[in-house]
């Protein structure tokens, strides 16, 4: 076979065309002529509208879990917000609660306070105001402490009232304070003046269950259940026309010359907060000096003939 009969070219494998340059020419060329045509005549608009068309609902599924995600961050940061919301909110709540609770005690306060010195501007005699400390823990008597001593000028005897009537007696005083027997105590009595009838009578402590009793009362005696008992002010403690109880009941029996009266007194100690301490009526400590100047300027008396008393 004659050599100029061969095939010369190089196999399929390594057959080599246009070479990477001239089609890196080609295209950038193309792409050029391409966006010239779609920025002059708009060719590849429709394009994109069929392509973006066919891709939505591919970018919608594919973007499905990056929403739902970012939904529950929403949820659960607003839900932390209504929460950290709910609390303060109930932190204002208890501390407006607390302002209003002790703007009705003020109020209350307040009420009291000028109930008292209402009663205070209708008594004759000297008043000082005081609070009370706390009741006394002894079990046979009732008595109470209040902030009131000696450094006040307060002395043994004085009258303690609040704005519904009597409540006692200052029996002893220190420095600081004082403690004040409460009528309802054992050792307690008054002398009470019928408000209907202007009968005298004297009104007893230790009675528990009412509060005070009528001793020797007359089985025939004009007094009933609900009459009004006032200081009659013949102790010359306490100021007349104040008022300490009412009657609650009368018993009378028929083998007994005497009734048994109980009467429950206006001042409860379980209210009485701020109480007005009385000191003595001027005319009662008018009467008491001129008493005492006549007893110190009376004659000693004289001895009789036979060595007797006077």
């Amino acid at each position: 076979m004659a050599l100029g009969t061969l095939d010369r070219r190089p196999p399929p494998l390594f057959r080599q065309g246009t070479s990477a340059f001239n089609k890196l020419l080609v295209c950038g060329a193309l792409a050029l002529g391409l966006m010239v045509a779609d920025a002059r005549l708009g060719l590849t608009q429709p394009l994109r509208a069929a392509l973006a068309g066919v891709m939505a609902p591919v970018q919608r599924v594919l973007a499905a879990p990056l929403n739902t995600a970012e939904a529950m961050g929403d949820l659960l940061r607003g839900a932390e917000a209504a929460m950290k919301a709910e609390a303060q909110a109930r932190e204002r709540l208890a501390a407006q609660a607390l302002v209003l609770a002790r703007t009705r005690h003020l109020e209350a306060e307040n009420a009291h306070l000028r109930r008292l010195l209402a009663l205070s501007a209708s008594v004759p005699a000297a008043t000082q105001a005081a609070e009370v400390l706390f009741e006394s823990g002894d079990l046979y008597g009732r008595r109470m402490v209040i902030d009131r001593g000696q450094r006040d000028d307060l002395s043994p005897g004085s009258p303690v009232i609040d704005e519904r009537g009597v409540l006692g007696q200052v029996r002893r005083v220190h420095p600081t304070t004082a403690e004040v027997v409460l009528l309802a105590d054992r050792d307690s009595s008054i002398p009470v003046q019928n408000a209907r009838t202007q009968a005298l009578y004297i009104a007893m402590g230790g009675e528990r269950s009412a509060g005070l009793a009528l001793r020797f009362v007359a089985a025939n005696a004009d007094i009933r259940e609900g009459d009004v008992l006032r200081t009659s002010g013949l102790d010359g403690v306490y100021p007349p026309g104040l008022p300490v109880a009412r009657v609650e009941q009368v018993q009378r029996q028929g083998d007994s010359v005497f009734a048994t009266v109980t009467a429950r007194p206006y001042a409860v100690v379980d209210r009485a907060r701020q109480v007005l301490v009385l000191g003595t009526p001027d005319r009662v400590s008018q009467a008491r000096a001129e008493a005492a100047s006549a007893a110190a300027s009376a004659p000693p008396a004289r001895p009789s003939a036979r060595g007797g008393r006077p």
